[in-house]
């Protein structure tokens, strides 16, 4: 009886996603510079939050250079951006010195911003367990979720063109 209910229990929560107008939920993670970040640390600023499977890996290293490479029309739009992985941040510190990536990376190492944001990956490739999901969260200056983005295969990219009609709302609704 007891396993049916935490089984029961562990469904309903897997079940449960962010949506669009929820809070966002908060985070306290480790940049590669080994400070502290959280999501209060962007209050009043509006948040792009892309968290990602692993480093190194051929469909994260393009999202993160696309980002990368158009972060100058992010931060045009008032739009600063994270992005958050379960690796070490001293694996996030050399892959975004090699990638040379202009915005900050996260170590969520113990899932729990990833666990909070319905965004990990139960079972991974290779037999790894608990890997970030590939996901699109933007933050509005208030905290409340804007774009939410989950995508159930990592091969897939986010939609980029949707998060920046996203920013474009955002920017005519403030």
């Amino acid at each position: 009886m007891h396993d049916s209910v935490s089984s029961s229990l562990i469904q309903n929560t897997k079940s449960m996603s962010i949506q669009i107008g929820d809070k966002a939920p908060d985070f306290k993670l480790r940049n590669t510079e080994k400070a502290e970040v959280s999501l209060a640390d962007f209050s009043g600023k509006n948040l792009l939050i892309l968290f990602f499977p692993l480093a190194f890996t051929g469909v994260c290293t393009t999202e993160l250079c696309t980002i990368r490479d158009d972060i100058a029309n992010y931060n045009n739009a008032g739009v600063n951006v994270v992005g958050i992985s379960v690796d070490s941040l001293f694996t996030l510190e050399k892959f975004k010195a090699e990638q040379n990536l202009n915005f900050p990376l996260l170590s969520d190492f113990n899932r729990t911003t990833c666990t909070a944001y319905h965004a990990i990956y139960d079972d991974f490739v290779l037999d790894m367990k608990h890997v970030a999901k590939r996901s699109a969260f933007l933050v509005d200056s208030q905290g409340i979720i804007q774009y939410a983005e989950v995508l159930e295969s990592a091969g897939d990219l986010p939609n980029f063109e949707a998060i920046k009609k996203a920013i474009q709302e955002l920017a005519v609704n403030n």
